[in-house]
């Protein structure tokens, strides 16, 4: 079993705490798959052990290869990448998820930065002086005579999360290679989407047989994908292990 990093907006880190996000699609790279067979969708063997046992049927040989996942097999494991950020504790609100970070101001007593995620809500606001550590989240006249806004309110970008520093653990289910396009409804509930409850009917138009499709391609497009190109992807199937 191996791990590897996986990014994720924060749109589709809620999806996935919130167990509505299952699935993910990753362009294949190259997009060299071409042939008589291109249109039809891979398949592993049932021998195959590693994620280079994908295979492509043909018409005159009898397999070609497929480059490997970078998303790993089943069995693997995938750590999210999200944006985010430590902080000093008392910006931690109630009710907002954060763990323990690095080890921040020193003491006695010392205080051990939190780190929190930006999926979860803003940035939090806080007022600090020059007594430091002191800090708040409201100006306090007791402890502040010019109470100002400070310190850094910025995330750190999702590419540079370390691995202690994730909190989604995920473990691979499945995985399949086929044309983006070849998405169904299906498909796009378990990436993470939800039809508005207005159009959750045949007896209005447009529904949700056109709200799914539009939504996926809007999405994709949003990351820069190139949905007209109709690319590979791979379908990567998977299961929360934590938190």
């Amino acid at each position: 079993m191996k791990e590897r990093p996986i990014l994720f907006s924060g749109a589709m880190v809620r999806a996935i705490l919130e167990g509505r996000k299952t699935v993910t699609r990753r362009v294949v790279k190259p997009q060299y798959l071409e042939g008589p067979w291109s249109v039809r969708p891979a398949t592993a063997p049932r021998h195959a052990r590693h994620s280079h046992d994908w295979w492509l049927p043909t018409g005159s040989q009898p397999y070609a290869a497929l480059p490997p996942c970078p998303f790993g097999q089943v069995g693997d494991r995938l750590w999210v990448r999200e944006s985010w950020q430590d902080v000093h504790p008392v910006q931690v609100g109630e009710g907002r998820y954060a763990q323990p970070g690095r080890a921040g101001i020193p003491g006695p007593p010392g205080v051990t930065y939190q780190t929190i995620y930006r999926a979860d809500g803003p940035y939090p606001l806080v007022y600090h002086c020059h007594g430091h550590p002191y800090r708040c989240l409201q100006p306090d006249p007791a402890h502040l005579a010019t109470p100002a806004e400070g310190g850094y309110t910025g995330w750190t970008p999702s590419i540079h999360m370390p691995r202690w520093a994730s909190r989604i653990l995920l473990e691979v289910t499945a995985v399949r290679v086929e044309r983006l396009q070849a998405i169904s409804r299906a498909d796009i509930r378990a990436e993470g989407l939800v039809c508005p409850p207005e159009l959750a009917s045949d007896d209005v138009s447009p529904n949700y047989r056109d709200w799914y499709p539009a939504a996926f391609r809007r999405l994709w497009e949003s990351t820069g994908g190139d949905w007209a190109g109709n690319p590979w992807v791979w379908v990567v199937e998977f299961r929360r292990v934590t938190p």
